[in-house]
């Protein structure tokens, strides 16, 4: 059995994680470490695992554990790493924003290979250390992923993306809370969102002459879970075309599918699934991608490469299904 551990265990990415991986065949959760909530129960604060485990928080780590997934939040995991040391063993798979990026990528002798499966497979079946994509920048890379294999992004991208609620973290705020939250929607970051820099780098790897603006605009959308994106460019070839080239390049993967009908977010919210849809209009290639924002686009995905670091196939512990109604 794999013996895993969680750093910061209180937040949503870490309570998908215990969820999924408590019921992973080949798990062993050895510890969820929390400094506020050390001694109390996890079902105590997920209460979604209620009966499913008997698991206090703690405060202290094992540093021999074969996995650590980092639940940190952006910008602290990289100090926690300099504050707490792990076995050479031990495969860490950081949640975060702190490794993603080319220029960011070693720390303290480990290298973090960008965790986007269907961006690069191979190299992360022979990694030893993971940052895990962002949500948003999930569902957008796939969506435009097929397109640059192909040297096909020859103009501006647009895009209008809006995510849940649980994107912005457990801890309440000005935008998070339900009086506000509801029967409202609002962007922000306009065209300087993070996720930006970590799309432009996956892009430029697959198409090395990529040199047009992406306009981003992220949304709040008045509901817990998911994201919705569209995104549209100029394409000189046919819907027809562009459905074969995505076809194609997504026909070995185990999560993203492509559909012919139109999509809606209930059909990935609860799943590891990113679902895209295609179609063109007036000479512009319009893609929708969804995708659930804390699974695919955070703790589903992690285990994704937790499995393929360590030779498990790749729908171990999350072969999920979607509450469509």
């Amino acid at each position: 059995m794999i013996k895993v551990g969680i750093i910061g265990g209180s937040g949503y990415t870490a309570g998908e994680l215990i969820r999924l991986l408590i019921h992973h065949p080949n798990v062993v959760l050895d510890f969820v470490y929390s400094t506020t909530n050390a001694g109390v129960s996890i079902s105590d604060q997920h209460v979604d695992v209620l009966g499913d485990i008997d698991l206090a928080f703690t405060d202290t780590i094992n540093p021999n554990i074969d996995v650590l997934f980092l639940c940190l939040g952006h910008g602290r995991s990289r100090a926690f790493l300099e504050e707490h040391t792990f076995s050479n063993h031990t495969k860490i798979i950081d949640l975060g924003n702190d490794f993603r990026l080319e220029k960011d990528h070693v720390f303290d002798g480990r290298e973090f290979v960008y965790g986007l499966p269907e961006l690069q497979k191979d190299k992360i079946r022979s990694a030893q250390n993971i940052a895990n994509p962002g949500c948003f920048a999930t569902a957008i890379q796939l969506a435009l992923l097929p397109l640059a294999s192909a040297n096909k992004i020859q103009d501006a991208v647009h895009i209008n993306a809006t995510t849940g609620s649980t994107g912005a973290g457990v801890m309440p705020g000005g935008t998070t809370h339900f009086s506000w939250r509801d029967n409202n929607f609002s962007s922000y970051k306009v065209f300087t969102h993070q996720h930006l820099d970590e799309i432009n780098q996956s892009i430029h790897q697959l198409q090395n002459n990529f040199n047009t603006p992406i306009f981003f605009i992220p949304n709040r959308g008045n509901f817990s879970k998911g994201i919705y994106a569209t995104l549209y460019t100029k394409y000189d070839g046919s819907e027809e075309e562009a459905l074969a080239l995505y076809k194609t390049y997504y026909k070995d993967s185990k999560f993203t599918v492509v559909s012919e009908k139109e999509i809606y977010l209930k059909q990935v919210v609860n799943t590891n699934k990113c679902i895209l849809h295609l179609s063109k209009k007036d000479g512009m290639l319009l893609i929708t991608s969804v995708i659930d924002n804390l699974i695919k686009g955070a703790s589903g995905q992690a285990i994704h490469n937790m499995n393929l670091m360590l030779g498990i196939e790749e729908k171990t512990g999350l072969e999920l299904k979607a509450s469509a109604f």
